[in-house]
């Protein structure tokens, strides 16, 4: 007989098949990477044979892990379908709701909305993991993610969250004094640019530009690199390059002199922060009363 425990490692084990990684699979497991490897190792042990073949760059599993989770992974989705059936019977909001979110997105859209989502419901817990990677919620069993304009799957509905949103190019007024102008994108090249990591695809990003139905991606070079835009914004404070990073982060140094904006005409607007959820599933209900939360604040905001 199956017991809780064994339960729990079979789901472990198609995180990891799934997401193909010890690390992604043990931050949606909301564990250690170290306990995950433990977890697999004890499974492995008492079905007496090896699951899953690792290498420094993937996880994939062996011809018996293939035969299990063929098995396995439609089992667990029936469970997860079970419980969220009985959930749905309730009238009351309760549960865990997992969202995968960066951290613009988080300020933006959810942690406005969180005090009063939390006195509302009080039964309910709300788990936000920070990432930048798009995820693949169902795989990571999370409810929803909240993400700028993303090529979501046919079967994921996204729901726009927020307004639209424009780039901005940036540099201190000191940093400009002491470097060539800054007309067109293409001067870019030739300045000290703060780069950004798109860390799930391994490059730096392209800075994007449109002006006329003309379309450029700049690839630019400079002494920084980051993931994280709020470091981003700090080195432009700093002087130490050209940032490129969404307009409503920089205005307010804009505003007092701090930063000075450049090629405006060249960052038009563009759809902003979406959150999505699988159309494969029932909605449960703390997921629909998180969605009603941040439509409501969307509706209080709107100009009459």
């Amino acid at each position: 007989m199956m017991t809780r425990a064994s339960l729990d490692d079979l789901a472990a084990f198609v995180a990891v098949t799934r997401t193909q990684s010890f690390t992604r699979a043990a931050a949606a497991l909301g564990t250690s990477t170290s306990n995950l490897s433990h977890t697999i190792r004890r499974l492995e042990t008492h079905l007496g044979c090896r699951l899953l073949q690792r290498n420094s760059r993937s996880v994939s599993p062996t011809e018996a892990g293939g035969t299990l989770l063929e098995t396995l992974g439609p089992a667990l989705e029936s469970i997860d379908a079970a419980l969220d059936a009985l959930e749905l019977g309730r009238d009351r909001v309760s549960g865990t709701l997992r969202i995968t979110a960066t951290r613009q997105t988080y300020d933006a859209v959810i942690r406005p909305v969180l005090p009063a989502f939390t006195a509302a419901h009080p039964d309910a817990t709300v788990e936000v993991l920070i990432d930048y990677a798009y995820r693949d919620i169902v795989a990571d069993r999370f409810d929803a993610g909240i993400r700028l304009g993303e090529k979501l799957e046919q079967d994921m509905i996204a729901l726009k969250v927020g307004p639209d949103l424009r780039m901005a190019v940036v540099a201190t007024p000191d940093y400009l004094k002491r470097s060539s102008p800054i007309t067109h994108p293409s001067d870019l090249t030739r300045h000290r640019c703060i780069n950004y990591r798109l860390v799930a695809a391994g490059t730096i990003y392209a800075w994007e530009f449109e002006r006329g139905g003309q379309a450029l991606d700049v690839r630019v070079s400079g002494p920084l690199t980051f993931n994280e835009p709020a470091l981003m914004l700090e080195a432009a404070l700093d002087g130490l390059g050209v940032g490129y990073l969404l307009d409503k982060e920089v205005a307010p140094y804009v505003e007092n002199g701090r930063l000075i904006r450049l090629l405006a005409d060249w960052t038009p607007p563009f759809p902003g922060f979406h959150l999505y959820y699988s159309s494969r599933r029932q909605m449960r209900p703390v997921l629909a009363a998180f969605i009603e939360a941040v439509r409501g604040r969307s509706r209080a905001r709107r100009p009459v």
